[in-house]
């Protein structure tokens, strides 16, 4: 059998799926929809290497889940392809993008046995409806709906993307590059999901996993003289604010903590570095709200959250239900799901001696049910 690297596009921002989540992220049981099929290829025993393209806000998302190889893409599918191809050092590449995710190995075999017969092999379904092109029927029999995966001689794949030119497929580039293809019989269940409507096609696809995901967030701040002071997103009356590199909203930094924490995305540290300018004095309401986001696009739903705010000074009583207004603004789920607690530490320590604030936040998530869509 011939050396063979998988590439798997990935970095795709599903701007046709119509969702908040990207479908490169739906769950499978506990997988996001890449790394099932990913495992599902690895599983055939096919392949010497696989290579994955991500999107550059994703990368470092799916380096916490599996150890392949993965490759930042581009604005294009094509592009993004170009960048993976720099790291192939095999004979044939096989490409697929994860749209396609009930390939499987009877399939992949048909497709490799037929490695010598042309520069790339192209898996087609025929067309059985009547086909008008520019108002008038043409020949259904000459007409062919061209899947991936594809197989390529590599080399012949790099000369033919030396372009600038953007082909829908590696096929029409080798081909438009003076190279051969050859066409066998694709499979029907391998659909491809372009609107969210398309995953009622594929009968390989488990419902994703009903687990729920929790997450605990603890941040303390110090006061500081002549700052505004805010909590939740509420503006606090205080002479004194939070000494902090943003503008020390100590509630959202902890209940940021807890929601990376559920979704397994690290900490506030990692995605925003107190060390970099462009979050100085920020408001944290906009960083909170771009982990929401995150969050989103990456599969999760926010179920409900809970902070417990210690502080001996300000009394915050009277600001709790703006608070939990404010958050749940932010999280786009009813007030209800937002529970804001207050207490003091009875004059111990830091908080008791009114030096700052310590606040513990807990978030829980779930996988965004796409059988539902």
């Amino acid at each position: 059998m011939a050396d063979i690297t998988l590439v798997l596009l990935a970095a795709g921002s599903s701007s046709r799926f119509n969702s908040d989540v990207k479908k490169q992220w739906l769950r499978i049981g506990h997988e996001p929809l890449w790394q099932f099929v990913a495992r599902r290829c690895v599983e055939t025993k096919l392949f010497s290497e696989v290579i994955i393209t991500s999107s550059k806000d994703d990368i470092a998302f799916m380096k916490l889940y599996d150890s392949f190889t993965f490759v930042e893409g581009s604005s294009t599918r094509q592009k993004s392809l170009k960048n993976a191809l720099n790291k192939v050092k095999s004979d044939y590449v096989l490409v697929s993008d994860i749209a396609r995710p009930c390939i499987d190995k009877d399939f992949l075999n048909s497709i490799i046995s037929s490695a010598s017969s042309a520069d790339c092999i192209v898996p087609y379904l025929s067309v059985n409806d009547t086909i008008v092109y520019e108002d008038k029927t043409i020949d259904r029999d000459k007409v062919k709906r061209i899947q991936t995966p594809q197989l390529s001689k590599t080399s012949i794949l790099k000369s033919a993307l030396e372009t600038e030119i953007e082909y829908t497929d590696e096929s029409s580039a080798i081909v438009a590059n003076g190279g051969s293809r050859e066409f066998i019989l694709g499979m029907i269940d391998a659909e491809k999901i372009t609107h969210a409507k398309d995953l009622k096609k594929l009968p390989c696809l488990a419902s994703p996993s009903s687990d729920t995901l929790s997450g605990t967030g603890f941040d303390v701040h110090a006061f500081e003289d002549n700052k505004e002071m805010f909590l939740c997103g509420v503006k606090i009356d205080s002479k004194f604010g939070f000494k902090a590199h943003s503008d020390g909203d100590v509630a959202i930094h902890a209940l940021i903590d807890a929601l990376l924490g559920a979704s397994g995305m690290g900490d506030i540290g990692d995605m925003f570095p107190d060390n970099n300018d462009e979050y100085k004095d920020i408001d944290s309401k906009v960083l909170l709200a771009r982990v929401c986001t995150k969050i989103k696009e990456f599969g999760f739903v926010i179920v409900n959250v809970d902070i417990s705010i210690a502080a001996q000074t300000p009394r915050i009583g009277s600001y709790k239900l703006a608070m939990r207004e404010s958050i749940a603004a932010i999280l786009g789920c009813e007030s209800s799901r937002v529970n804001i607690k207050a207490t003091t530490t009875e004059k111990l320590g830091f908080i008791g001696r009114s030096e700052g604030v310590g606040v513990i936040a807990n978030a829980n998530l779930k996988y965004f049910d796409w059988t539902k869509i």
